[in-house]
């Protein structure tokens, strides 16, 4: 990674050594930073260049097309003008003159060729920038550049310019401190893989101070270092304890958040003004590359204030998000609905190609010398008869002391034997187990390349096929499974492996191998020669000349994680090895230093199949060894004074950090460094830097040839080693943004986004090279266009094993020209690498086919975005060689994801500071958003079998959520541009042009209506009565020991029961109480503050005798007095009640310490106990004088939070008993089993009024006791013969969860739930489906008929709409399309089709109701289907509400609305429901057909989100299923972002992984973007006693900072 300042400069040898001690003095922390610059400056002063150009380095561009009066050599490959490199520099000034653009910029490794004013100045930003390159030596260079590394520095100065906060997530403290404990073993670096990872120490080399990793100008390093204000971990339970709460007040002050009542509107924008706001004034020429969303405007901490305060982070977050996003895209395509998804439009200025069209370019002759052997066996035999002696592979042991030597003859011999044993020993003489042909695996370890080879050779000299792949350290070893696919699909049935091996294979107890996941049943055969038996004297293998027969398979991992097998004919091995001999000029006997694994790719290739052909001498490098001792190769090449070394540019990097300790290196004897990954454009780096500093050791620079290969096409291109140093090799330095569309472009901007290529070399003797476009057709590209290499040549793969489809498309393809003519008769070989082929001829690799992120119609290289990453300092907070970048999908498009390891002393202030500096980078650099930012605990992403990360793996458990990363950072804002575009609402129709009789638009209304009251013939004895009261005095005169109420205890047991006469009774005594001790009045309200049971009732019936007003209140809970009785307090004072009565318990309970702590005790009206009751009887039972006059008063606070209370007036009341009783078919002698809270609604009916009224017997059981005994009801239930029960939904789900696992034990004691012909959810809302039907499956095998459980609904105006009876047709379900609903609109579609929705029906309409739906806002009728607000006309509505307590505004139109048009005249009732009426083929007891109604949801509750309305649930439900650990889930809106809270039922590590997972499918299923994912213990999220989510209560409890959350992601 050459300082690029002193590329340009001849400096003496002595000079660049003492410079390269300098530095390593400044890393090491021996020197100053100023003393280095001193002493720096002193050295190279002489040598410095006078006059300064523009940009510290000498650039020389070559141009494409014809520039006037430039010479030309034209290449013979056809009429494309290519030019040399060498007469480059002068066309340099003959393009500048031409003042065209260039297409180019090409760069020479020292240039030398150029004249001295033209050579790069020595600033010091470029000298702080050599210094920077080793000063943190854990660097994994392989993405090092400096250039990159400015580039992004500037871009991140840039940005501080225009600050913006980014609320910090809040994170409870045992998950701050689990997830930076010390005890972390720091990862294996060690383990950096074939491409990754650093050396053991790795934090040695990296600077303490803060400024010490960044020696940038003095206000860069100021920029963005800032202030570094360090605030608390902000744990979320800390309100505002942070070191910045003091800033805090100003962003307060500025957003003007008043308490949370109104929140500001932050979604809508108008076009115009976004519009307005992207075109900067005056610039009509240069276009800025369009920024992505907003990512530009985010900082964290530094200077900015950020709160732990929720409300506060929340306003940060919508300051952020209130910048204009990009302008509003034109054009849509149709998702199968309205609903359109935007498609990203052309840019028109988008760079398109402009060159001619390439030719195919041809490599040089192979010339076939004469002594070159017939196959790579004969040379086996030749040198192992000829020169047994000559040595063939060194090994070495981890101390790099030489282990063993295998020659020419030992080679021989041995890989005979194996052959022989494998042909002979294995299964039965009539039945060999392995036959010519046959695959056979090769499990080696990597330091034992000796037995290896051994075995390799045998299966060639016995004409099987090796497979040669890792060792299985363990049972799940990531990606071990697809290898074992592999083998299965192969075929193969024996393993070859070495004793050691053998001995360290995971063994079974009883000593046997275990099948591993996914693999075949192997037999393992072990090779060492003790074990194998001698061939006969005449035996000798069949040695033939290379045919078409496969040689061996390589596998190879694909972007998704599964192994293909690429086979390799024995011609193919022969021609490739014959290629390699001629490119690299290899000789006999020469040594070679190989780094590489030597199972497959360069290693495989030069190291044991080349070097045979040759009989050259390899010294082989364990990766063992290089983790030992990374210097060890440089050693080797010393001491063996190899011509040649095989390594990668991480092993390049990791001697660099270590060549310190080393005086006696000299490189001069290598011919060719052959750097494996020379295809990967960011090895440039480590070439140079390598260069840079081993140049005073004797290493020439036109020793580093870089090579591209790739599985399918073996060696693609490769630098020759040439013997003229005045050559200096090809440099591209290319704009990234360019590149995004395909198209090669000099950087003309501003030089940020540049991406330097150093050329691999040229074409393959023997094969024809082109690109051609990456998708669709092969069609050649243009000279300026990237496309994917394509080779023609006999050295090549031939097919995927076993896939004849794949193969097809990838070793088989034929390019063809613009005019659609093949280039050539014979197939080509896609090799997966993106390039193209430049100037005379040479190869230049841009990116790999795998790291391919197609985002938005751009293409970004994971590779790239990794560099960006890396060069964001400081970097000491994560690992540099554990970074994966990869894309998931996302709403119809690629999503980029980047996770990283942390270290684990980093604080979260300093990784999230990180983080959210490298979104502003990339967005900088590549113009594309990051969609996720993860960072795990160090060690845990899964490793390659070289300790590489496995990028399939991790994304799997991305996707999975089991990544467990401990900080997260979305974008979603930013990144999904593709969002349907907001709805606007149309004009209603107005009633002149639909109305037609009982037609509106051409459908029939939307109306229905339960049995007539009037018409039902019954003999029912209590019509007589206006008054309950009477009805109960008349039943105490009948029929006075008829128990109407049996309660029951939690054991099942009976507590107590009530006769006709009895309650009579009690309530005369409760009317003489209130009358004498509490001096009541008729008409006066009294709160009866009750548990569940009979006491409650008789309450209500001396109510009832005495002439007052009974409420109903549910009493504080003992062990949550602080919370639940400040609710009593508030019904009681709202209710306006002169009196309160209770049991003795309960009085001792409102007057303890605890209640005085919650509320006033002294404010309470007189309590009266009832536990003691006086003995006589009243003078008179009161009779009210109107039927009109208020009975009772039913509060309840609804799931919007708000406390209201209905009035129920005498006739109401009754008539509301009479339609339960007709519906139900309730008389005497029934038995109804009621489990539900008595206290509002109709679970109140129920529970008290309706027996008095119809006489049956009521069973009671208080939900409460079914904690203690979840089977509690379904036994009762069972135990009575109970035909019509009824139930909460909280109860439903207790039994649920609660007896899934227990139905055979309950089934044992008798348990029969086969009589049960109606089983009623009481509810007021949706029905939820998915609970009904698992219920009933559930109960099935106890008797349960699935039609029997239904649900009833009613809302505050109408306490029951619905309730399935015993008679008519069964519930209903119909789809609806969830889209359409979001646009008020009704669409039914098929079950299972996508985005549909179950809806059921609400059970039957009570007779005397009558239903209509009208539009909530034109107050007009809809048509049958069309979703509108339900009203309800009945006897039994309410008659108004009594007060309000939250909303005083709330109309009274509740309770007396009329139609705009159409029936103008009947008053009715709006339920604030929105929900349809289908017609159904149906037929009603009646005789009618049968008219559904289905509720959709509240009105309160939806949530008005970019024009369309959602329904809570909806989203809920979604959220529930993106992950197992998600137990509940509650969303809310504010400030219009959405909220969504979701309980977690698992380890505190788990939560941070279902934040990308519920934004992903809220995304996905309803296109919207989640602004907040709070996370928090299960229980959190608050449920009425229905069963009903409180989620204003909870968005309170959330913005008040009450929740304790577990972590809280803020999403950008």
């Amino acid at each position: 990674m050459a300082d690029r300042s002193l590329e340009g400069m001849a400096l003496p040898l002595e000079v660049r050594a003492r410079l390269a001690e300098l530095e390593l003095e400044l890393s090491e922390g021996d020197i100053t930073q100023k003393g280095y610059e001193k002493k720096r400056s002193k050295l190279i002063g002489a040598y410095l260049p006078q006059p300064p150009t523009a940009n510290g380095a000498a650039v020389v561009r070559c141009r494409l097309q014809h520039s006037e009066g430039a010479p030309r050599r034209m290449l013979q490959a056809g009429n494309i003008g290519v030019c040399d490199i060498r007469d480059a520099a002068v066309r340099e000034r003959a393009a500048s003159t031409a003042g065209n653009r260039p297409l180019f910029y090409f760069r020479f490794g020292v240039d030398q060729a150029l004249p001295p004013e033209r050579r790069a100045p020595v600033t010091p930003s470029s000298a702080s920038r050599y210094h920077r390159r080793r000063s943190s030596g854990s660097r994994d260079e392989r993405y090092r550049s400096d250039v990159h590394t400015e580039a992004v520095q500037a871009a991140l100065a840039k940005h501080k310019e225009r600050k913006m906060a980014v609320p910090m997530p809040s994170k409870r403290r045992s998950l701050v401190v689990q997830t930076s404990m010390d005890a972390y073993t720091p990862p294996d670096t060690s383990s950096g893989s074939e491409d990754e990872g650093s050396v053991q120490g790795d934090s040695q080399g990296t600077p303490t101070s803060s400024q010490g990793s960044i020696n940038m100008e003095h206000w860069i390093s100021q920029a963005i270092h800032g202030s570094t204000t360090s605030t608390t971990s902000s744990s979320s339970t800390q309100s505002g304890g942070s070191g910045a709460a003091h800033r805090l007040a100003d962003v307060m002050a500025q957003t003007h958040l008043e308490n949370h009542s109104a929140p500001p509107d932050v979604t809508t924008y108008t076009s115009e003004h976004s519009i307005q706001v992207e075109r900067p004034q005056g610039s009509t020429t240069s276009r800025t590359a369009p920024k992505y969303g907003n990512a530009e405007l985010m900082e964290t901490g530094d200077g900015v204030p950020v709160s732990s305060r929720v409300s506060a982070k929340i306003q940060q977050l919508v300051n952020t998000l209130k910048r204009p996003k990009r302008p509003p895209l034109r054009e849509f395509f149709v998702d199968d609905f309205e609903e359109l998804l935007e498609v990203q439009q052309p840019d028109p200025n988008q760079p398109k190609p402009e060159g001619a069209q390439m030719l195919a370019m041809r490599g040089e002759q192979l010339g076939v010398v004469t002594n070159w052997p017939p196959s790579l066996e004969a040379a086996l035999q030749r040198w192992g008869t000829i020169s047994p002696k000559a040595p063939c592979l060194t090994t070495m042991d981890t101390n790099g002391k030489p282990l063993y030597i295998l020659t020419y003859g030992k080679l021989w011999t041995r890989s005979m034997k194996v052959a022989y044993n494998i042909l002979h020993k294995l299964g039965t003489k009539q039945e060999p187990m392995v036959r010519p042909g046959d695959r056979v695996a090769l499990v080696f370890p990597n330091n034992d390349p000796a037995a290896s080879m051994v075995a390799f050779y045998g299966c060639l000299l016995a004409e099987v096929v090796p497979v040669p792949i890792e060792v299985p350290l363990t049972r799940k070893d990531a990606g071990s499974q697809q290898i074992g696919f592999l083998l299965g699909s192969c075929g193969v049935t024996v393993a070859l492996t070495s004793d050691a091996c053998h001995k360290g294979l995971p063994k079974s107890p009883t000593g046997e191998i275990p099948q591993f996941k996914g693999w075949p049943k192997l037999l393992w055969f072990v090779t060492e020669s003790k074990h194998l038996s001698k061939p006969p004297r005449d035996w000798f293998p069949h040695i033939k000349d290379a045919n078409n027969d496969t040689a061996y398979i390589e596998y190879k991992t694909c972007k998704d994680g599964s192994v293909l097998g690429v086979t390799v004919t024995r011609i193919a091995l022969l021609t490739h090895c014959q290629a390699l001999t001629q490119a690299c000029g290899y000789t006999e006997a020469e040594t070679i230093v190989n780094v590489l694994d030597f199972k497959k790719d360069v290693g495989l290739w030069h190291g044991i199949l080349t070097s045979v052909m040759n009989m050259m001498h390899v010294i082989s490098i364990p990766y063992s060894l290089m983790k030992v001792n990374p210097l060890s190769w440089i050693q080797k090449v010393c001491q063996y004074k190899a011509k040649v070394a095989c390594v990668k540019s991480r092993d390049m990097h990791w001697a660099l950090v270590a060549h310190r300790d080393q005086r006696d290196i000299n490189l001069s004897s290598l011919r060719m460094l052959i750097v494996a990954d020379g295809a990967n454009p960011w090895s440039i780096s480590s070439c140079d830097a390598f260069l840079n500093v081993f140049q005073s050791k004797g290493l020439r620079q036109e020793v580093i040839c870089p090579c591209a290969s790739s599985p399918e096409a073996l060696t693609v291109a490769i630098r020759r080693p040439t013997d003229d140093s005045n050559q200096p090799p090809g440099r591209g330095v290319l704009s990234m943004h360019g590149l995004t569309y395909g198209v090669i472009r000099v950087d003309s901007e501003e030089k940020l986004s540049v991406l330097t290529v150093q050329d691999v070399g040229l074409v393959m003797p023997g094969a024809i090279m082109c690109s051609v476009k990456p998708d669709g057709v092969p069609q050649l590209c243009r000279t300026d266009e990237v496309g994917e290499l394509c080779m023609c040549a006999v050295a090549t793969g031939t097919s995927y094993y076993g896939l004849s489809g794949m193969t097809k498309n990838t070793f088989e393809v034929f390019p063809v020209t613009s005019s659609g003519a093949p280039v050539s008769e014979y197939p080509f070989v896609r090799t997966g690498l993106l390039g193209f082929v430049g100037p005379g001829g040479l190869v230049f690799v841009v990116g790999k086919m795998d790291g391919l992120m197609v985002v938005s119609g751009r293409r970004h290289n994971a590779d790239d975005i990794v560099a960006t990453a890396l060069a964001v300092e400081p970097m000491k907070f994560v690992y540099r060689g554990r970074i994966a970048v990869f894309s998931v999908t996302v709403l119809h498009d690629e999503r980029i994801v980047i996770v990283a390891e942390q270290r684990p002393d980093s604080t979260e202030e300093d990784s999230f500071q990180w983080m959210s500096r490298v979104l502003q980078a990339i967005d900088s650099i590549h113009q594309v958003g990051v969609y996720c930012l993860a960072l795990v605990p160090a060690n845990t992403l899964p490793k390659t079998p070289l300790g590489g990360i496995h990028l399939s793996e991790t994304k799997q458990l991305f996707l999975e959520g089991s990544l467990h990363p401990c900080n997260v950072l979305m974008c979603p804002h930013t990144c999904v541009t593709n969002l349907p575009k907001p709805r606007q609402k149309q004009p209603e129709i107005g009633p002149a042009s639909v109305m037609v009789g009982n037609l509106v638009s051409g459908k029939r209304i939307a109306q229905a209506s339960g049995r007539d009251l009037g018409q039902i013939e019954d003999n029912d004895q209590a019509r007589k009565f206006l008054f309950l009261s009477e009805v109960l005095q008349w039943r105490a005169q009948t029929t006075p020991d008829h128990v109407l109420y049996t309660l029951l205890n939690c054991r099942g047991t009976i507590a107590n029961s009530l006769t006709c006469v009895q309650l009579h009774k009690r309530a005369e005594k409760i009317a003489v109480m209130l009358m004498e001790r509490g001096h009541l009045q008729d008409g006066d309200h009294v709160a009866l503050v009750y548990p569940p049971g009979i006491d409650l009732i008789a309450a209500f019936y001396g109510c009832l005798y005495a002439g007052c007003v009974p409420i109903t209140v549910r009493p504080p809970h003992p062990q949550n007095i602080a919370t639940t009785l400040p609710t009593v307090k508030m019904i009681v004072e709202v209710s306006r009640s002169a009196c309160l009565m209770t049991t003795q318990l309960i009085c001792k309970l409102l007057r303890s310490r605890e209640a005085a702590a919650a509320v006033d005790v002294r404010a309470w009206p007189p309590i009266l106990d009832t536990d003691d009751l006086p003995k006589k009887r009243p003078a008179q039972i009161y009779k009210p004088s109107n039927p009109d006059t208020l009975a009772y008063l039913d509060f309840s606070v609804s799931t919007t939070g708000m406390l209201a209370g209905v009035k129920m007036s005498h006739a109401a009341t009754s008539a509301f008993c009479r339609s339960i009783k007709l519906q139900c078919e309730l008389y005497p002698s029934r038995e109804v089993a009621i489990c539900l809270d008595p206290y509002c609604g109709l679970g109140f009916v129920l529970w008290c009024l309706c027996s008095v009224y119809s006489g049956h017997q009521s069973i009671l059981i208080p939900p409460a006791e079914l904690e203690t005994n979840p089977a509690l009801w379904l036994l009762a239930v069972s135990q009575y013969k109970v035909r019509d029960t009824f139930c909460s939904y909280s109860v439903m789900e207790l039994c649920t969860k609660g007896l899934g696992s227990q139905t055979e034990s309950l089934k044992a004691r008798g348990l029969d739930l086969s009589r049960v012909r109606t089983c009623v959810v009481v509810a007021e809302e949706r029905p939820r489906i998915a609970l009904t039907q698992s219920f009933s499956k559930l109960f099935k095998d106890l008797g349960l008929h699935p039609r029997a459980v239904s649900t009833s609904f009613g809302c505050r105006v109408n306490l029951a709409i619905c309730l399935q009876g015993t008679s008519g047709p069964d519930p209903t379900t119909v789809y609806v399309d969830m889209r359409a609903l979001r646009h008020d609109r009704v669409r039914l579609v098929e079950r299972g089709s996508p985005h549909s929705l179950p809806l059921m029906e609400s059970g039957k309409i009570l007779p005397g109701v009558r239903i209509i739906i009208a539009n909530p806002e034109t107050k007009g009728p809809l048509g049958d289907s069309h979703l509108g607000e339900i009203w309800v006309h009945s006897a039994h509505n309410a008659s108004g509400y009594f007060t309000i307590y939250g909303d005083e505004s709330l109309q009274s139109d509740h309770f007396n609305s009329r139609l705009s048009f159409g029936d103008t005249q009947t008053i009715w009732a709006r339920t604030g429901y929105l929900g349809f009426l289908r017609r159904t083929e149906l037929t009603d007891a009646n005789g009618e057909r049968h008219d559904a109604l289905y509720v959709v949801g509240a009105l309160d509750e939806a949530m008005e989100l970019r024009g369309m309305r959602y329904h809570p649930i909806d989203i809920e439900t979604s959220v529930i299923r993106a992950h197992k650990s998600v137990t509940e889930c509650a969303v809310f809106t504010w400030t219009n972002l959405l909220v969504v809270v979701v309980e977690l039922d698992g380890s505190e590590q788990e939560a941070l992984d279902l934040v990308p997972l519920v934004t992903n499918v809220v995304l996905e299923e309803h296109y919207l973007v989640v602004g907040v994912v709070v996370v928090v213990d299960i229980g959190v999220i608050p449920i009425n006693s229905r069963g009903e989510k409180q989620r204003m209560h909870l968005r309170d409890g959330f913005l008040a900072d009450q929740l304790d959350p577990i972590y809280v992601a803020y999403n950008m």
